[in-house]
């Protein structure tokens, strides 16, 4: 089985971490999502079979089931001819081969805010790496006696910079005013507290915990909207509600254990990353299908 890692399309737009975008016509794109896999935002030199399936299908599951809260740039998949309609016949669409429509979006243009809204429910990550030097959270006041992996008192907005190259930077709450007005920025965290919060109620009682998420908007037609992916492995961390346990790391089903590889293995986190072995590949396939069984409700087919 052989990852997705180019999808080799003429003429992309933009090509990220893991998605590969492409025109379709002036309000449509075609949006990729490849098997390649990031940690510590830099690409790793293999993929993930059938990653860039569970991003694309388990996306598509958050976007239907969120319209109530905010409006987001789904389409449809590239291969789902009743959700496009008429955009099934452009060109671009109609020859689409099929290892890459099975794993594609067709999304509406957004003019995209660039801030990664996070989310964050649990202490975990770089939160907690900070908050045991200095007991502050992305410089936020924190309790204290907290530990690895418990629930903070309330949620956190802990917002970064939307990097093109290199690592996001934290913002505070001034600087996403300054760069997109206070009564954005305040939509910007209200939407993302309640997006999260129906997600993380959801997933609770399918037994996983979301203890933390990052989201994208941007303005569609003078709305605000929910763009690029939402709540899969890639962006989100996924917890074994059973096995949760405050103290210790938390049996996960996203690339946190990618990344605990990686920190094992003495990578320093800058480029060039080390090729994952057979077996963590194989391992992270699995947690990855897992989090979308659990999530949906049924195996992906």
């Amino acid at each position: 089985m052989q990852p997705l890692l180019d999808s080799a399309l003429p003429d992309p737009q933009y090509r990220g971490k893991v998605r590969d975008t492409y025109e379709i016509d002036d309000r449509h794109f075609l949006m990729v999502a490849t098997d390649r896999i990031s940690a510590f935002d830099v690409v790793l030199p293999n993929g993930v079979p059938d990653k860039g399936y569970v991003l694309s299908r388990l996306s598509r599951f958050w976007f239907d089931r969120t319209r109530h809260i905010v409006p987001n740039h789904l389409v449809g998949l590239a291969d789902d001819a009743a959700a496009l309609g008429d955009l099934a016949a452009h060109p671009r669409l109609a020859g689409l081969p099929s290892h890459v429509a099975r794993q594609a979006m067709v999304v509406r243009r957004a003019e995209r805010i660039d801030v990664e809204c996070v989310v964050r429910a649990y202490l975990t990550g770089s939160a907690l790496a900070e908050y045991r030097r200095s007991g502050t959270i992305f410089g936020l006041p924190a309790p204290s006696g907290l530990t690895d992996g418990d629930r903070l008192p309330e949620l956190m907005f802990t917002p970064t910079t939307k990097a093109e190259t290199g690592h996001d930077e934290p913002m505070s709450m001034a600087e996403v005013e300054a760069m997109t007005g206070a009564e954005t920025a305040r939509r910007l965290r209200d939407t993302s507290f309640a997006v999260f919060q129906w997600a993380h109620d959801h997933a609770r009682d399918m037994g996983i915990i979301i203890a933390d998420t990052k989201f994208e908007f941007g303005w569609v037609d003078g709305e605000l909207t929910l763009i690029d992916e939402v709540l899969t492995p890639d962006s989100s961390r996924f917890w074994d509600a059973e096995g949760y346990a405050p103290g210790k790391s938390q049996p996960n089903f996203d690339k946190q254990f990618v990344r605990d590889w990686l920190i094992e293995a003495g990578w320093n986190r800058e480029p060039p990353a080390p090729a994952l072995p057979d077996d963590v590949v194989a391992k992270t396939r699995e947690r990855y299908l897992e989090a979308y069984r659990r999530l949906v409700g049924e195996p992906l087919a």
